[in-house]
């Protein structure tokens, strides 16, 4: 693994391009990141700068959560990013098109822990972690898409992974406190701009369960010492490929029994 020195230029070299709003450099790059935990390594630095301009970390989000994303992105596994307090948004809001380079959303299955999930009560399951899950909402993820274009495989994830996977916040639909009773594997989520449908999908598209990206966050976290506390937001994966937005859009996500979430772009 590269140096901690290394490591450091190399987020804050990223940082000052995501601050510039210019497409971030592929790697490996200059700094020889070529494996996924190098690019978390960067990543951990560089949510420290983002933290002095959006707020500590408030949640988390789960990327590649399906067998096909784990195909194209050349690793076995989800991906975990970081949800910074100042970019969680409530339903209905609206976000300025010029903040960002290029501006996308997709439709999540979100939750909110009433408790803490420790280190120490690790390995988790998809039932384990429910026992804690306050509530569960539709979501948008808003994403900011820097990475450079024609890149797949090992090096966009590298890329991605190290600049928190393209997140930009997330918008949240009404908190839903009984939702025991839901099927949510079942639930049917679309995501609609303007009025017409632009992609759909159920809770099970994502690793069977919305759960399932839950407990593997808390595991993951578990084995470098971490845990999840109360009042985390984590949005579980797309269940809709990621859409692209323009000033002027109204977008809606809907989520079977969860409601929905409205965003508008100005």
């Amino acid at each position: 693994m590269p140096d901690n020195e290394t490591i450091l230029q190399a987020a804050r070299s990223l940082f000052a391009q995501y601050q510039a709003n210019e497409t971030f450099t592929a790697l490996p790059g200059p700094w020889s990141i070529e494996t996924i935990p190098e690019a978390y390594a960067v990543q951990r630095e560089y949510l420290r700068f983002l933290a002095e301009d959006q707020g500590k970390l408030a949640g988390y989000k789960l990327a590649y959560t399906t067998a096909t994303m784990q195909q194209r992105a050349g690793w076995h596994e989800p991906c975990a990013g970081a949800l910074m307090a100042t970019t969680i948004y409530q339903s209905p809001t609206t976000l300025k098109g010029a903040s960002y380079r290029r501006l996308g959303m997709e439709c999540e299955v979100a939750v909110e822990l009433a408790d803490d999930l420790p280190a120490s009560g690790a390995p988790y399951t998809r039932d384990s972690v429910a026992e804690v899950v306050g509530a569960v909402m539709a979501a948008f993820e808003v994403i900011d898409m820097r990475l450079p274009e024609g890149m797949d495989g090992l090096e966009r994830t590298l890329t991605s992974v190290a600049t928190n996977i393209s997140n930009a916040g997330a918008v949240l639909g009404p908190r839903v406190t009984d939702w025991r009773n839901l099927d949510l594997p079942s639930a049917k989520g679309s995501a609609t701009i303007n009025g017409l449908e632009v992609g759909a999908g159920y809770g099970s598209d994502v690793m069977g369960h919305p759960f399932e990206p839950l407990a593997w966050l808390a595991n993951k976290l578990a084995a470098e010492g971490e845990s999840l506390p109360k009042g985390t937001i984590v949005i579980t994966g797309s269940i809709v490929p990621p859409k692209f937005l323009e000033p002027g859009d109204n977008a809606v996500v809907e989520v079977e029994g969860l409601g929905e979430a409205t965003l508008r772009v100005e």
